[in-house]
């Protein structure tokens, strides 16, 4: 994967910058379109899409669940986290030719378990709707984009780094727990990366995605969803209720989670793939975005780092943009049958799930670690990465947030000389 210097602590924004960031142009047509797609690129999309429908939707389940959402309440929810943030990832890929995918907060999601203990639904779509004014509003003062212009890259990607930890070590676990299931798909893997003429018909983890299938299949463990379950998604429109308690809960950690959390997660790993995101306008389209999700009771959106990092994981950078927009059209197909999807996914085995991801987020793993402790902010650096894998929330805010603020304290303390951009 490409990398980007280091030196992204005084990238300096122009003074005669737009404020919202003009696509490139001319737009990218059918023919242009054609000739960029690919099999490996359509590969990285779907990759990108059953990520985000396995177990990202099983947290938005079991929080639900736990809340006492009702089963259309729960459906709604998924149809917008799909369906809606789907039609923004084709649109923002299309119009700026890098992969933008745009999904819902998980970190936020989690805020809303305990919320929901004493508070009621339509409070919580509330705070929902005030938290996309929020973001909008920020993200119309451009004040977002000046921020992530002076935070050091390392830094940032030490965060990434221990918030993609876990996929491999969830790998790891899979090979121990579920041989039958895991062994045959990094087999698949390996024999598929290792000889680059097969893997180029078949893309590794494609391979093991069709191995495990075959693997679930064969070891009888897959659990169709009960008869009776809907097929289409049938969104219900939510009728906010204004509480101060739940702006007070809510609006502030769930915009750091947006905005900090998940959009800095994905603006690191678009940047360390060669891509330059434009901040400002992916902050203002999570606010407008925010708004339409929360009619239908969708917790807010944002620039998902996982996703966008599986869709640059790997061939041309100027072709990235193609696996977005398959992703996004995946997306508003997986939103349209969320129920049946949702379903079938979760009927297979946790490590047919957690060895996928595991797979295709190793590449991507490995480019945040060297991109984090090769050069400069080591220590700082460092002490994000034990921070945001202790995974502690603080205030209801969740580790990675305080990962980065305590490593930017130890660098401006221990590390001041790696600030200046002569030192490289």
């Amino acid at each position: 994967m490409a990398r980007i210097p280091v030196d992204g602590a005084r990238a300096a924004v122009p003074a005669r910058e737009h404020l919202i960031e003009r696509p490139p142009r001319p737009l990218p047509g059918p023919r242009q379109l054609l000739r960029d797609a690919g099999p490996g690129y359509a590969a990285n999309g779907l990759i990108g899409l059953v990520f985000a429908a396995t177990g990202p939707v099983a947290v938005i389940l079991a929080v639900g669940t736990q809340g006492g959402l009702s089963q259309k309440e729960l459906a709604s929810w998924i149809f917008g986290a799909f369906f809606l943030n789907g039609i923004l990832t084709v649109l923002a890929c299309w119009l700026y030719r890098q992969p933008l995918a745009f999904f819902w907060t998980i970190p936020g999601t989690v805020l809303v378990g305990p919320a929901l203990g004493h508070l009621s639904w339509p409070e919580v779509v509330g705070a929902f709707l005030l938290t996309g004014v929020l973001v909008l509003g920020l993200g119309l003062t451009g004040w977002v984009r000046r921020a992530m212009a002076v935070i050091p890259m390392p830094i940032v990607m030490a965060m990434v780094a221990g918030v993609f930890l876990r996929f491999g070590l969830d790998l790891v676990r899979s090979l121990h727990d579920d041989v039958p299931i895991a062994v045959p798909m990094v087999l698949a893997f390996l024999v598929l990366s290792t000889f680059p003429r097969l893997g180029r018909r078949v893309p590794p983890v494609i391979g093991a995605l069709l191995v495990g299938a075959v693997a679930v299949a064969l070891s009888g463990r897959f659990r169709p969803p009960a008869s009776g379950v809907g097929w289409w998604a049938a969104p219900v429109f939510q009728t906010p209720q204004w509480s101060l308690q739940a702006a007070v809960e809510l609006v502030v950690p769930l915009a750091i989670t947006v905005l900090v959390v998940q959009n800095g997660q994905g603006v690191a790993v678009l940047r360390a793939a060669a891509h330059a995101p434009p901040i400002n306008a992916i902050t203002v389209l999570c606010g407008v975005w925010s708004l339409l999700a929360a009619a239908v009771g969708t917790v807010s959106t944002c620039l998902t780092g996982p996703t966008n990092a599986l869709l640059s994981a790997s061939g041309e950078r100027s072709r990235h943009y193609t696996a977005g927009m398959v992703c996004g059209a995946l997306a508003i197909i997986f939103g349209l049958f969320a129920p049946l999807f949702t379903g079938t996914m979760l009927a297979t085995p946790p490590a047919f799930i957690a060895t996928l991801g595991g797979l295709a987020m190793l590449r991507v793993l490995q480019a945040s670690f060297v991109t984090a402790f090769s050069t400069r902010f080591s220590l700082g650096a460092l002490i994000t990465f034990v921070v945001t894998v202790a995974d502690v929330s603080v205030l209801s805010i969740g580790a990675p947030f305080w990962g980065l603020l305590a490593g930017l304290a130890v660098a401006s303390l221990l590390e001041r000389q790696d600030f200046s951009p002569d030192r490289r």
